[in-house]
């Protein structure tokens, strides 16, 4: 479930295995609630009294404070009524632990990959949220709604069929959502709050004295989130009374709150080592924290590290998640009396220092796991063996499951390092590696949408550092991918703004790639006339930097411009230069792609006997190239102007060639979209990476 165990105890018990009382989940008490909960779900609406069918999904709300076990209600009701919505439940959590709301973009992304459905790398929020409304629109589907913050992040994933039910969980009311009526939650029931707390301390300690534990209750003013870390501190006391721990938080009913109360009695029962752990914990990103993670912010072992997560999720400070690999999530409502505590006991020195260890064993994860894809580099097995055996992986396997994993806290983490500001090497070096991970492992064309993402953090950082060579880096990438989606209009004007920044840093591959990528932007939109020239620039370029490959493959951009133009002549007089060029580089692939080209334009141009003599020299360098699907393509354009040239026993020779050479491959797409030629790494001033 997507509850937080400390705020579930309204509905969720978790613990540790080590500590039988704490196990197993059994969700308590709220009859009342739920009952009113599906009763509103066939409550008629306004629309449908006056007979008019709903417009829109109906909204259920379940209304608290963080603490009081909104989540596990909701995910019980969920549970209950599930069967109803023959296309399943989808979750979305609407803000972090710490409330910051997250982005519409963000959510819908997550939402259309539940749904196994594409999203644009770049795309606009409400673009994003016409999606889901449009993939939502045939499906019967139940949506849980977490932690929103605003009538705003749930209107704009509303979908637009009364077929669907959302269930949301905030604070407070989302006045603007007509027809929501709030279920508001309050304490447990005394009865369900001591059946909590028998969970974790046994019958025997509730029972010998009923009036101290109703007591205890009572202190706790049955909120969950309080009984679990009493229930947990007695199940790791065995010898102490309820009647003491009652009569404890009685003696601070004046320190706040009740769950401030009964978290400050748990963690002062804590070892010292422990309690900073547990502090440091707050500074995990997006609350997310495995061994590794709390072994670097706390400068200790990743055993003992996930010794002390376990003893945190069985003392109710901490939830585990249902993942392949060990993570837990530090709960919403404790976390910000862990960032109290680290204010005032913790020096900001330290606390930079933990966030800068975390930094660096995440990127030495991101760098063993894309290593271990590269079997067959020996300076990948060679950086692989110089790896501590803790941040080695066994198999590629198991390094794409944990990024898979860890990926939202990994993303986080590259948030929360550029929003830091004081921290920008590492976290360029993070991002660096993340994408070099995530490409590794996903492909450029899967992972897109969150490449935009880093690249757009990376592009804040460049700006903010004045990094003219990075800022050109970050704006090529996003550029390719606008231009990838559509958006050339888009991706025109960050291609021109990467070659101002090129320029900045003197970087020649910078300025002379985007020179040719603003070429390709205007004969995307039809602009032959700029694009041959910006082409012509960037050729230039290669030209004065005797790059010979750059600049027979640039002669064929020029020409290919100036055919879309009609002008057959410059074309000509460009293919040819082409094809010199890749002549004189030995390029014999490359010479008899050239040439084919050449024949069409030549054929374009009315020349249909030169054309006809310059297939046929293409096909021998294809053949010499072993370029088998060439040949074939070949073939057949010269059955075709053969055909044109009153010759159609000689065509039927070369289209049966052809197809003996590919057969039933004729059909098939001989392109891999899996890689960019043009991808532009995160080029960083670090040599380690």
């Amino acid at each position: 479930m997507t509850d937080q165990a400390v705020e579930s105890g309204g509905g969720e018990l978790s613990g540790s295995d080590r500590r039988p009382a704490a196990a197993g989940r059994q969700f308590l008490g709220r009859t009342r609630e739920l009952k009113e909960l599906r009763a509103d779900i066939e409550r008629a609406g306004l629309d449908t009294l006056s007979g008019r069918k709903a417009p829109r999904a109906r909204v259920l709300l379940i209304a608290g404070r963080p603490g009081f076990g909104r989540t596990a209600l909701a995910e019980e009701l969920v549970r209950e009524v599930a069967d109803r919505y023959e296309d399943g439940v989808l979750r979305a959590r609407l803000s972090e632990p710490d409330g910051t709301p997250v982005p519409t973009e963000r959510t819908a992304r997550e939402l259309l990959s539940a749904l196994d459905l594409p999203t644009t790398p770049g795309a606009a929020e409400d673009e994003l949220g016409q999606a889901v409304r449009e993939a939502l629109a045939g499906r019967r589907v139940l949506l849980l709604l977490d932690d929103a913050t605003s009538a705003e992040q749930v209107d704009a994933l509303l979908p637009d069929t009364p077929d669907c039910l959302v269930v949301a969980v905030s604070e407070g009311p989302l006045t603007g959502i007509t027809g929501v009526r709030p279920c508001t939650l309050g304490g447990l029931d005394t009865k369900s709050a001591l059946e909590l707390l028998t969970r974790y301390t046994g019958s025997v300690r509730i029972t010998v004295d009923p009036r101290a534990a109703e007591g205890l209750v009572e202190e706790c003013a049955g909120q969950p989130a309080a009984l679990v870390l009493v229930g947990g501190w007695l199940a790791a006391h065995p010898k102490a009374a309820v009647a003491d721990v009652a009569k404890q938080l009685r003696a601070g009913s004046d320190e706040g709150a009740p769950l401030t109360r009964a978290f400050r009695f748990s963690y002062a029962g804590l070892p010292s080592p422990a309690q900073r752990i547990l502090r440091l914990l707050s500074l995990a990103p997006a609350g997310l924290v495995d061994p590794h993670t709390a072994s670097a912010l706390a400068g200790c072992s990743v055993q003992d590290a996930g010794t002390a997560l376990d003893d945190f999720a069985a003392l109710g400070f901490l939830r585990p998640l249902g993942s392949p690999l060990p993570q837990y999530v530090v709960p919403g409502c404790l976390l910000p009396l862990l960032r109290g505590l680290t204010e005032s006991q913790d020096r900001p020195a330290e606390l930079q220092l933990a966030r800068a260890r975390m930094l660096e064993r995440t990127v030495r994860l991101l760098q063993s796991c894309r290593a271990i894809t590269e079997t067959d580099s020996p300076q990948a097995r060679e950086k692989l063996a110089g790896l501590p055996r803790t941040l080695r992986f066994p198999s590629p396997r198991a390094a794409e499951e944990w990024l898979r994993v860890r990926q939202p806290a990994l993303l986080a983490a590259a948030r929360l390092a550029v929003a830091d500001g004081e921290l920008d090497t590492l976290a360029r070096r993070l991002m660096a590696a993340l994408v070099r991970a995530l490409v590794a492992h996903f492909g450029t064309r899967a992972a897109a949408p969150e490449l935009y993402r880093i690249h757009r953090l990376v592009l804040d950082v460049a700006e903010r550092r004045g990094l003219h060579r990075e800022k050109a880096a970050a704006l090529l990438n996003l550029a390719d991918l606008d231009a990838q989606t559509g958006r050339t209009t888009e991706a025109l004007a960050r291609y021109r703004a990467a070659l101002d920044a090129g320029r900045e840093a003197n970087d020649p591959y910078a300025t002379g790639r985007a020179m040719e990528s603003v070429g390709g932007a205007h004969q995307e939109l039809g602009d032959y006339d700029r694009a041959a020239d910006w082409y012509g620039r960037a050729l230039a370029q290669r030209l004065a930097r005797d790059e010979r490959a750059d600049a027979a493959r640039l002669y064929g951009r020029i020409a290919t411009a100036h055919t879309y133009a009609g002008r057959y002549g410059e074309a000509l007089r460009n293919w040819r230069a082409a094809v010199a060029g890749h002549r004189k580089n030995g390029d014999v692939a490359a010479q008899a792609r050239a040439l084919s080209e050449l024949a069409r334009v030549q054929e374009y141009a009315g020349r249909p006997e030169e054309s006809l003599r310059t297939c046929q020299d293409a096909v021998e360098w294809a053949r010499r190239a072993e370029d088998v699907r060439l040949q074939a393509a070949l073939q057949l354009r010269l059955a075709d102007t053969l055909e044109r040239l009153g010759d159609p026993a000689a065509a039927r020779l070369h289209r049966g060639a052809a197809e003996r050479m590919l057969g039933d491959e004729l059909q098939e797409n001989a392109s891999d979209p899996e890689h960019d030629a043009n991808a532009y790494e995160i080029r960083s001033t670090s040599g380690e990476d």
